[in-house]
């Protein structure tokens, strides 16, 4: 039975090895191809998790460089291949809407800011020239070896649009007036694809992730032929951009997408998926039924991870690595994110049973 042991103890074990990064891996996984190692994959680590494997405090909000330079540290002494950084750690393009107290859950109906065309001329669109992308360009010289960023926008297309203007006005608006819907679909879309051209230009990126939850446990947010008609052009555009730059494009989105999957993988091109959950469908039926035509990413639940035993993490994550054996187009993490409610020794169970395939 495997020992599994602490964070600081897996960033020994791996400055030992002397285990050094290795992005093609990614790349690999992204041409649905086998990668030349078990690979790890997180979207989202909680900052309790990468302060025990920097040894640092999490920079403060405003820190751009630092957030930089702390992430890099501790997607690499935990194994990763590269460090996700994302718009919120850039503070760039931040499109506002009204302050919500905080609370335990958050209801789609707050914050709304555009309730009509005159709130929609008079709301202050943000400008993605504006933020601040001197951390990637100073990356390209200070990454580890074998390294790259992947980037994340702030959030996505549907879930901005969702956040200022509000789920049940928007449905009502949807049917209202439709040409207003497009108009604010276009005035997101253009500039979180703006956001993404700028960061393409940058060696130390090597992927994207588009970040955008299109559904919940039984289906999609909206109707899928308003994702087609409102959304999917934008992503189209977005992954096509990625592309030119010879950057793979990540889709994280949670929910139940397989009425759009389709789409996913055939019109907009995307060249791997995230965010799976067993009440929707086991990471393991997702890569049959899709391991051959894109990238699976992550996919150990959640809910698992927080439940589960380390040894039983050990035995999923095995089974999963020997499933992939043969075609690869896997990487193995979280079906979502790292929140700092998993206990550590399942997350250091979830990393120990890849890296010891290393």
């Amino acid at each position: 039975m495997a020992e599994f042991t602490s964070l600081k103890k897996i960033a020994q074990r791996i400055k030992d090895m002397g285990r050094k990064p290795d992005f093609q891996n990614i790349l690999s996984i992204c041409k649905q191809k086998k990668p030349s190692r078990p690979t790890l994959f997180e979207f989202i680590i909680c900052d309790r998790f990468l302060e025990i494997l920097t040894g640092d405090k999490a920079p403060l909000p405003n820190n751009t460089q630092g957030w930089c330079n702390f992430l890099i540290k501790g997607f690499h002494n935990a194994g990763y291949d590269y460090a996700v950084i994302g718009g919120w750690h850039l503070n760039t393009l931040i499109f506002s809407s009204k302050d919500v107290q905080q609370k335990a859950s958050k209801s789609l109906n707050e914050g709304a800011v555009i309730t009509d065309r005159k709130s929609f001329e008079q709301y202050a669109w943000p400008d993605p020239a504006m933020g601040d992308y001197s951390p990637l360009k100073k990356m390209s010289e200070e990454l580890p070896e074998g390294m790259k960023l992947i980037v994340s926008c702030y959030d996505g297309i549907l879930e901005r649009v969702i956040n200022i203007v509000g789920f049940e006005n928007f449905c009502f608006m949807l049917f209202e007036d439709p040409n207003l819907v497009k108009e604010i679909f276009d005035a997101v879309g253009e500039r979180i694809l703006q956001y993404y051209e700028l960061c393409a230009e940058y060696e130390s990126v090597g992927a994207f992730i588009s970040n955008d939850d299109w559904g919940f446990k039984t289906q999609t947010l909206i109707n899928p032929e308003n994702l087609r008609e409102y959304v999917f052009p934008w992503y189209k555009k977005i992954v096509q951009t990625c592309h030119n730059a010879d950057k793979p494009v990540i889709l994280h989105s949670c929910g139940n997408l397989g009425k759009v999957m389709d789409d996913v993988i055939d019109d907009m091109n995307f060249d791997a998926k995230h965010s799976f959950e067993d009440n929707i469908l086991p990471v393991e039926k997702a890569y049959d039924m899709w391991g051959e035509k894109i990238g699976i990413f992550g996919g150990i639940d959640v809910n698992f991870l927080v439940k589960s035993t380390p040894q039983d993490i050990h035995l999923r994550v095995q089974a999963l690595i020997e499933q992939a054996h043969e075609k690869g187009a896997l990487a193995i993490g979280s079906g979502n994110s790292i929140p700092d409610y998993i206990p550590v020794e399942n997350y250091c169970a979830l990393i120990e049973s890849v890296l010891e395939y290393n």
